[in-house]
């Protein structure tokens, strides 16, 4: 039986438990039936020998990576249809849960399928030292902070424009401090992370300046901070976009309520895959990853990013912080609601002490 199998397992068994008429909504039982049939299919995979067997299981695994692509927007579509049927606190423990245990079950497929894409590659040398390869399957090993944010930036500038109206002032995005940081990390987490918290940043600023700053004056930049310490790096993203209001503060973080639940289930109808990563960032044809490579598969992550602006789903922070959690990071924001926002992510060097590796065991062992 394929190892991580007992993953799915344990996020069947965590659905089996919840309430009856959560389980018996519709989208939250085609997540159901897709865990399930993911779980039977590996099951089936025997013990991997020889280089044609691993070439189907990959073929397998590249197949069910596409299918749950659905599974995002069904838990959150399932879950804000429970709202009221379930403890709201219980719902987002469980949306924790299951999204980290998908994180950690993607990144084992995806690593497996990009170091075996590399093995079979005309270019792959099997004596290259560690500094000769700029990836190790799907992680960068020379991750640069200020090359991420500024791709970021760019990308998040042209949706910006192309969802705006032309007269729209789109803010510059100024980075500073320490601008050589670098370390490894898997590039599209971090470019969704970065990605999200940018476009809240551009957006914001765009809209408060309509309603109170003047028409020809130019809008505030936004400023990017990093700063480096042994342990970890940290970014820091403030704007000048008005704050957050503060109705909206307590259900920041929350996957399942919120002032605007309505509309952003209605919202989440019209997304109807979510792999979530910025590389499938093409609004316009010359937008595409913002990293080195593409892959034959879809990643972790995708067309959360590539939404319009005005397309409000209510996960970009919460699962933005569930990504940095993941890998013994963190995601906080302060508001100063009148002004604007300050948003920090930091993150941990992988590979350091630091890294929160029984934490994630305990979860998947769950």
């Amino acid at each position: 039986m394929f190892e991580p199998n007992y993953r799915p397992a344990h996020r069947i068994r965590d659905m089996q438990q919840l309430p009856y008429v959560v389980v018996e909504n519709p989208h939250i039982k085609d997540v159901y039936n897709l865990y399930y049939n993911a779980f039977d299919t590996f099951r089936k995979v025997k013990e991997i020998k020889t280089l044609d067997d691993n070439d189907r299981l990959c073929e397998i695994i590249s197949n069910n990576l596409k299918k749950h692509l659905t599974v995002i927007p069904k838990l959150a579509m399932g879950i804000h249809e429970c709202e009221g049927l379930f403890d709201a606190k219980e719902m987002d423990r469980f949306m924790n849960t299951i999204l980290k245990s998908r994180i950690s079950r993607r990144v084992i497929a995806e690593q497996h399928l990009s170091l075996s894409e590399t093995y079979n590659s005309p270019h792959f040398s099997p004596g290259a030292k560690l500094s000769e390869s700029d990836f190790i399957g799907e992680v960068f090993i020379k991750c640069n902070a200020k090359s991420v944010i500024e791709s970021c930036a760019e990308a998040t500038r042209k949706i910006a424009r192309s969802t705006n109206a032309p007269d729209v002032k789109v803010p510059e995005i100024k980075i500073e401090g320490h601008l050589e940081t670098s370390f490894p990390y898997i590039l599209s987490h971090l470019e969704y992370i970065i990605g999200e918290l940018l476009r809240n940043s551009i957006q914001a600023v765009i809209d408060w300046h309509s309603k109170h700053g003047h028409p020809e004056d130019e809008p505030p930049p936004i400023e990017v901070t990093i700063a480096e310490a042994p342990q970890h790096a940290t970014i820091r993203i403030s704007d000048r976009g008005g704050g957050i209001p503060r109705q909206e503060l307590p259900y920041l973080w929350a996957f399942s309520k919120g002032p605007h639940s309505q509309q952003r289930l209605a919202n989440l109808g019209r997304v109807p895959k979510m792999a979530a990563t910025m590389q499938e960032l093409h609004i316009e044809d010359d937008l595409g990853r913002a990293d080195l490579k593409t892959p034959p598969y879809q990643s972790s992550l995708a067309t959360l990013t590539s939404r319009p602006p005005d397309l409000r789903l209510g996960m970009g922070l919460p699962l933005s912080r569930v990504y940095a959690e993941y890998w013994a990071g963190n995601l906080d924001v302060h508001s100063l609601e009148g002004y604007g926002v300050d948003a920090f992510l930091q993150i941990s060097r992988l590979g350091n002490k630091n890294e929160q590796v029984i934490t994630r065991a305990s979860m998947d062992a769950v």
